[in-house]
């Protein structure tokens, strides 16, 4: 199974799994990126319940707490806090001691070249995978620094060790519009607005391209200079997730579209993950049935 990145956006393949098991498909192994080294981590390390107990009990304020904001010209938020509370629910293993076969990677800052995690801590590995250029600071293993590994290889079908020889399904959270599937059902009341601190007003610009506002009307028509960068930036990534997908043979896809949710959006865990469930049983139904 090939989970790929897309920020919060990756709790839907929670959704596909459960459904792969409602329906009686055993996982053999795990292949993930960024948000789907996550999911697929907490699979492996037979801790899923307790993860998907831990994220639905939080609330965009909760989610607000974890993030450790920085000033760094690297990223606005350092990464380390959210894992820190995630592990007092679940402690860290060595991937190798995994009992599902899982890897995911990463991409050398230095290099320039993807590293792939076999081995070591598994919190280690999925930090270095998600972390997101502009939003997250690298994370340093050793004397090496590493960013997300979507920049690379966002659906990283090429770590499966056979993938001519087994059933591959591959999840991707980072597909086109036309794979939307709108809203399940009307939004929780907002809570009281949160009163930021002074210093957390520069990065407001940045973050409105990770927590979107409510959808407006009217078209837009212009971008300011860092939505155009991660707007070319989604584009190169849909067009490579979507080379990759043609690349490798691939027996089940699962599109979860972009627009599904904004990256730092995972207050909408348990929307999310229903959505997951939806898009499996729909792909896996075409299977099944030979539609």
């Amino acid at each position: 199974m090939v989970l790929s990145s897309g920020g919060a956006r990756g709790l839907a393949h929670l959704g596909v799994i459960e459904e792969l098991e409602r329906r009686g498909y055993v996982l053999g192994e795990i292949a993930g990126c960024s948000a789907g080294a996550l999911i697929g981590g907490m699979y492996a390390a037979g801790k899923l319940p307790e993860f998907k107990d831990w994220i639905c009990n939080l609330d965009r304020i909760d989610v607000f707490s974890l993030m450790d904001f920085t000033f760094s010209s690297h990223g606005f938020i350092k990464g380390e806090k959210v894992y820190q509370a995630l592990k007092k629910v679940i402690p860290d293993v060595n991937i190798e001691e995994l009992a599902l076969p899982f890897s995911c990677n990463a991409v050398d800052m230095n290099s320039g070249k993807e590293h792939v995690f076999t081995r070591g801590s598994l919190y280690k590995a999925i930090r270095a995978s998600g972390s997101i250029p502009s939003v997250f600071l690298p994370a340093k293993i050793d004397k090496q620094h590493f960013i997300d590994g979507g920049v690379l290889n966002p659906v990283p079908i090429s770590l499966i060790s056979n993938p001519h020889d087994t059933l591959v399904v591959v999840v991707d959270a980072n597909a086109l519009t036309d794979h939307y599937l709108p809203p399940l059902a009307k939004a929780a009341p907002k809570k009281q607005a949160l009163s930021l601190p002074s210093w957390v007003n520069e990065y407001r610009e940045k973050m409105k391209s990770y927590f979107p506002e409510e959808k407006k009307k009217e078209t837009r028509t212009t971008y300011s200079a860092l939505e155009l960068v991660n707007r070319s930036f989604d584009l190169l990534q849909d067009r490579y997730c979507q080379l990759l997908l043609e690349k490798y043979p691939v027996d089940v896809e699962i599109k979860v579209a972009r627009k599904q949710a904004g990256t730092l959006e995972f207050h909408r865990a348990a929307e999310l993950i229903e959505i997951g469930r939806i898009k499996a049983s729909e792909a896996l139904d075409k299977l099944e049935h030979g539609n």
